[in-house]
């Protein structure tokens, strides 16, 4: 049974290594990343981006870039869901996750009405 945790701790910490060497800008931003959970035998991690990296209009691509480096990098790992405290689910099977920045004013699609609220007029 030692084995089989010190191969876990192993893999854990190469993840983590991987992404302290790969992301640095994931801290240097303010952000943080940790791993949620490992499962050696399905060959899938979950990591959780926080700090900065909530509400940020670039963690959707930080977050696919992750995927697609990670499965490539540590053999094991066959699948990566990575998530932000702004989404329900972002996992390597699913889609593009729908999140995008949004800013006042700015209009989602279908049809603008007069009573929808645009955010705050400009003072001047």
């Amino acid at each position: 049974m030692s084995t089989d945790t010190e191969d876990a701790n192993d893999l854990r910490e190469r993840i983590t290594n991987f992404l302290r060497r790969n992301f640095p800008q994931i801290q240097m931003h303010g952000g943080s990343a940790a791993i949620e959970e490992i499962d050696r035998e399905e060959g899938s991690v979950t990591i959780r981006l926080g700090g900065a990296c909530s509400g940020c209009g670039i963690s959707p691509m930080t977050i696919q870039a992750i995927k697609t480096r990670m499965v490539k990098e540590i053999p094991e790992i066959n699948e990566v869901t990575a998530r932000t405290g702004m989404e329900q689910q972002e996992g390597m099977s699913g889609g593009s996750g729908g999140m995008s920045p949004s800013f006042p004013g700015e209009s989602r699609g279908g049809d603008v009405g007069g009573d929808e609220d645009e955010g705050p007029e400009a003072p001047f």
